[in-house]
């Protein structure tokens, strides 16, 4: 286990002890575990916050924001189906099921192209809600949602109604309690993949104040130069939400992924 913990974090020592160093001394090294402190500074941050007029800030604004409102909206929507799913009776229900699970087969680029068409007809291209709405709905997150569902009792239903609850009623009040670790462990996975995310955003954001971190970072990287050392400070910086949202939600995380309640 601790070589296994060290090997994994070999790649953020090599990040953050890069993002220290110019960008000469990355590509004289390369790969090392070597630090030369007499090089040692901290001018590619100051460097990465200053450059184009502070465009990383615009960078970092729309990573956040994007990622929080898609989360959010994922949550509740996702849940709410999966937990119809798995606790309603309707005409179909079998059918629409399966198709859930074939769109989980069906690879991204292929909806590029549509979804694409669909954005432009809506008139919300270069918007924040041209990257949030068409993957809003997660088919993974639905059947996450679903199979936790089904493992908790009808009879916690049974009660809410017998209480004067309506059907939202027992979902807010009774479901979403006993689902926090799904929702814990399902945060953290929509967080980094709308964090991570590159081709959607890529297509459609067009204007440079409006890239998310992926674009913009990778923006620094060209065929005239490369600024692997501002690159590598974006980089560190744009870790930090990620660990966060991670130690916030990991103690549902284990529990989220095994199963939802038992008897």
């Amino acid at each position: 286990m601790i070589f296994f913990a060290v090997f994994s974090l070999f790649p953020f020592y090599f990040l953050i002890k890069s993002s220290l160093m110019p960008g000469v001394e990355i590509m004289r090294n390369g790969v090392t575990f070597d630090i030369n402190f007499s090089k040692v500074n901290l001018n590619n941050y100051f460097t990465l916050f200053t450059a184009r007029n502070g465009i990383y800030y615009y960078w970092y604004w729309n990573s956040i924001a994007i990622t929080v409102i898609f989360t959010v909206l994922s949550l509740f929507l996702s849940s709410l189906v999966g937990y119809g799913f798995a606790k309603y009776e309707f005409k179909f229900k079998n059918f629409l099921f399966l198709l859930v699970l074939g769109i989980m087969m069906i690879p991204v680029e292929i909806l590029i192209l549509p979804l694409y068409k669909l954005t432009v007809f809506l008139k919300i291209i270069n918007t924040y809600w041209g990257v949030i709405l068409p993957f809003v709905v997660s088919p993974f997150a639905i059947f996450f949602f679903r199979q936790y569902a089904q493992d908790i009792p009808k009879d916690f239903m049974d009660a809410g109604r017998i209480d004067g609850c309506n059907d939202f009623g027992i979902f807010f009040k009774i479901m979403v309690p006993l689902m926090k670790p799904a929702f814990g462990a399902m945060a953290i996975l929509q967080t980094m993949g709308c964090w991570n995310n590159f081709v959607w955003p890529l297509i459609a954001l067009r204007s440079n104040k409006m890239f998310t971190l992926p674009i913009g970072l990778s923006s620094l990287l060209a065929p005239y130069g490369n600024n692997y050392d501002m690159l590598m400070a974006g980089a560190v910086i744009a870790v930090i939400p990620i660990i966060i949202v991670y130690l916030f939600f990991q103690k549902y995380f284990i529990s989220g992924l095994t199963g939802g309640i038992k008897g």
